[in-house]
């Protein structure tokens, strides 16, 4: 099965590390045209040098701080006043750590404009020209902690189910314009993002960074982290034409490590 995305052009935010530079990566290598996404213009720089124009793709930059929620608004309207995409990722930055008792009103806000608000606009953008063009692959970068809520992450529980909720309904809205709405349940995967997350579990429980990663392998069946050009195939196949009748769905990546059957 080859998998080949020439001629589409693909937007993918938090595109300069971790799991979404791997899905920008494996996207160019199958012959997309990128538009990568992120806040710090050296990187996105740094990236887009690395990405493949095998097949004669024309590769860019687009710099928005997903924290930053207007200014985002208006950096995207301009975008797609001059361009259209097949396919989205959406993957913004995890909102910090901490339980219940350690948020505020104002933390539970800030995580939705992040992980709800944002991606919402930016989706509703994109799916004007999918509608027009017949076509749209929607691609979400959500977590596991929908399915296996995680204590000390209250703010990604909450704002990432419901994003997972209007994504299900948006999937039945736009099938007919062949448009597929699809999201990944990240595990663990060896990212800066999780590292930072075992530094701050290590400092709360008082144990050694490694104690913690040792833990979290010893419960994964496959007995390792998740490598982040795993996650690009995946997202490179939802992407395809060969998953042309999968939508709607959430789709765990995570070594087993969920027991649940649904």
């Amino acid at each position: 099965m080859n998998i080949d995305l020439s001629h589409k052009k693909a937007l993918i935010g938090g595109s300069t590390q971790g799991l979404g530079k791997a899905i920008a990566m494996q996207m160019a290598s199958c012959g997309a045209s990128v538009t990568l996404m992120a806040r710090n213009e050296e990187k996105l720089k740094e990236v887009l040098s690395e990405l493949s124009t095998s097949s004669g793709q024309q590769h860019q930059y687009l710099v928005v701080d997903f924290y930053e929620f207007e200014d985002c608004k208006l950096k995207v309207t301009e975008y797609f006043k001059h361009h259209t995409v097949d396919i989205l990722v959406n993957n913004t930055n995890g909102p910090k750590a901490g339980t219940i008792d350690q948020k505020t009103l104002e933390d539970f806000n800030e995580a939705y404009r992040l992980l709800f608000e944002t991606n919402c606009f930016i989706t509703l953008k994109a799916i004007e020209s999918m509608k027009q063009n017949r076509f749209g692959r929607i691609i979400n970068v959500s977590s596991m902690t929908v399915k296996e809520p995680n204590l000390n992450l209250v703010l990604s529980n909450t704002m990432r189910t419901a994003w997972l909720s209007f994504n299900k309904s948006l999937s039945v809205e736009v099938g007919s314009y062949g448009i597929t709405v699809n999201s990944i349940l990240t595990g663990l995967f060896d990212t800066a993002r999780i590292k930072s997350l075992n530094a701050h579990r290590a400092e709360q429980s008082q144990k050694s960074i490694a104690e913690i990663e040792e833990k979290q392998v010893e419960d994964i069946p496959v007995k390792r982290l998740g490598k982040p050009e795993e996650y690009g195939y995946l997202a490179a196949f939802l992407a395809s034409d060969f998953a042309a009748y999968l939508t709607g769905a959430s789709i765990p990546l995570d070594g087993g490590s969920y027991k649940g059957l649904y």
